[in-house]
């Protein structure tokens, strides 16, 4: 089986030294040994740092490599929308079976490569997208076939975990905790992605996508990141046996019209320290998955590296080499199920929202009444003295959990909130998650 490597960064090498140190155990599994028929990089000429690898099938011309007649898979780890999807859709029209870790490709524009796929009949595995190492997506697409997927609950990103725990475990507040994980080689240079969502909202969107038979696109995903997370607000978690976890969020179920529809967010949220995500610290990840049969499933581990993901690649690999070698394909792409995307305002929630309110009488009864003009019931409430320097005489801060209610109801609260007199700032809005 020959196969033709789109990149060459870090995954890309662990491939390739895999490849390299497995090739026995590999040809046995698959039935035909593994070879690379050439890689695709930006600069053939770079070091690769002793890399087991013939310099002569390094090439610039990804298209020609993916194009030739002796490449039966092609491995996608450059990642971006362009150009990969091109070259994912030539390759999958020719017929070849492809490898991908494109998660935002997929998020963006998994349905051109899916549709591709059954015009070439190929096979399309994208295990190392979601996760890492983690065995997640085949689950999901195929052993939970028999089952219905209600709701999916996950740590998807390594970085803002690994800054969230921190935070918790130190007291430290956002930057600090960021500096430190870059400084660990947890966040890249650019945090963006990963510190305001995008990286997670692109992985939630393709488990939902799987998990309940529809196209989700990134676009539909509700995103917000962990930038205005204080310490502050990890502090009152804590008070509340909480913590605070970016979480995906994917779940199935009857709107208020009685419609069956699908909700995906990505947005930070407390969760009891109770919960099976509570303790998933460090740069792990993990994903909690609800199913009627089934019950309450976790999958565990570590959700990003090269190596981590260059073992999912391969996973996917000697499946598609199998299937070419006994002249099948894999179960196309199930969307069957086409379901509407219910908007962020509909989906139910609870807030913990923190106010610095004027200290006099009167105060509680008035923001009692913003939030039963809402249809908002207030679960609990704790008042105290206002703390730090900003605190002063006449100053008080009220905490503030709610029962479930819309978000959008719960976001009209807290615009009203904003707007009365007696109320100095909303200091902290975060949603609570997990049954507390």
């Amino acid at each position: 089986m020959r196969l033709a490597l789109l990149g060459c960064g870090t995954v890309g090498a662990e491939v390739v030294r895999l490849l390299h140190e497995q090739s026995t155990d590999l040809a046995a599994r698959i039935g035909a040994p593994l070879e690379i028929a050439g890689i695709a990089v930006r600069r053939t000429g770079r070091d690769r740092g002793g890399l087991p690898i013939d310099p002569a099938l390094f090439t610039t011309d990804a298209l020609g490599l993916i194009k030739r007649d002796d490449v039966d898979v092609v491995v996608e780890v450059v990642g971006g929308i362009e150009p990969a999807r091109g070259w994912l859709v030539e390759a999958l029209r020719a017929g070849k079976s492809v490898v991908t870790a494109n998660k935002a490709l997929l998020a963006e524009d998994g349905g051109a490569l899916h549709d591709a796929a059954v015009e070439g009949s190929g096979d399309l595995y994208y295990e190392a997208s979601v996760a890492g190492a983690i065995p997640l997506l085949r689950p999901l697409r195929e052993s939970l076939h028999g089952d219905r997927i209600t709701r999916v609950t996950g740590i998807v990103n390594g970085t803002t975990n690994f800054i969230l725990s921190a935070m918790h475990a130190t007291g430290a507040g956002f930057a600090e905790a960021l500096d430190e994980a870059t400084e660990l080689g947890y966040a890249e240079a650019d945090p963006t992605a990963d510190v305001e969502g995008f990286d997670a909202a692109a992985k939630a969107a393709i488990l939902a996508s799987l998990a309940f038979h529809t196209r989700v696109g990134a676009a539909d995903v509700h995103r917000e990141g962990i930038t205005e997370v204080t310490a502050a607000d990890v502090a009152s978690a804590k008070a509340m046996g909480c913590t605070i976890k970016l979480l995906c969020i994917a779940a199935r179920g009857a709107d208020g019209r009685g419609q069956e529809t699908v909700g995906v967010r990505v947005h930070p949220a407390m969760i009891p320290l109770t919960h099976p995500l509570a303790s998933v610290g460090d740069a792990f990840n993990a994903v909690f998955v609800e199913a009627e049969a089934a019950g309450q499933l976790m999958f565990y581990g570590r959700g990003a590296g090269g190596a981590p993901t260059a073992s999912a690649v391969l996973g996917d690999v000697v499946a598609v080499a199998r299937n070419r070698l006994a002249g099948v394909r894999a179960a196309s792409e199930s969307a069957y199920a086409d379901l509407p995307v219910r908007p962020m305002g509909e989906a139910l929630t609870r807030y913990h929202i923190s106010l610095d309110v004027a200290d006099r009488p009167g105060v509680l009864e008035s923001v009692a009444g913003v939030f039963a003009r809402h249809d908002v019931s207030i679960a609990t409430v704790r008042q105290g003295p206002a703390g730090g320097s900003a605190g002063g005489a006449g100053e008080a801060v009220l905490v503030i959990v709610t029962h479930v209610a819309p978000d959008a109801a719960l976001a009209a609260t807290v615009r009203e909130l904003r707007g009365l007199d007696i109320v100095r700032s909303v200091a902290s809005v975060l949603r609570v998650e997990g049954g507390l």
